[in-house]
């Protein structure tokens, strides 16, 4: 009785992957090529493609490593100072107010 079935199971379902090819170097290579077509144009999309890819570069001349350096330092001072003020408000607190403290607690 078990070779006669009166329905059919469905079979599972197959994943049909087509691999494409891509090439990176060639799309890059597109890319650039049509950022430079947008440059050399020199009208309002040429700035604006030529302001977002220096911003997108970031710092890559001597001035603005300078400059990078410069901010770096600044603002590894302000740090400094802000953890030399913390130090200095919990020595005074733990001066003052400690005394009191262990005569709350009963020391």
């Amino acid at each position: 009785m078990a070779f006669i079935k009166f329905s059919k199971l469905p079979r599972h379902q197959q994943y049909q992957y087509k691999p494409r090819f891509w090439n990176p170097e060639k799309e890059d290579l597109e890319e650039r090529l049509k950022r430079v077509e947008e440059l050399k144009a020199g009208e309002a999309e040429g700035v604006k493609a030529r302001l977002s890819g220096s911003f997108r570069r970031g710092y890559q001349k001597a001035e603005d490593n300078r400059f990078r350096q410069r901010q770096v330092q600044r603002s590894n001072l302000v740090l400094l100072g802000v953890i030399a003020l913390l130090l200095l408000f919990s020595y005074l607190f733990i001066s003052v107010y400690l005394p009191e403290i262990a005569a709350a607690i009963g020391e």
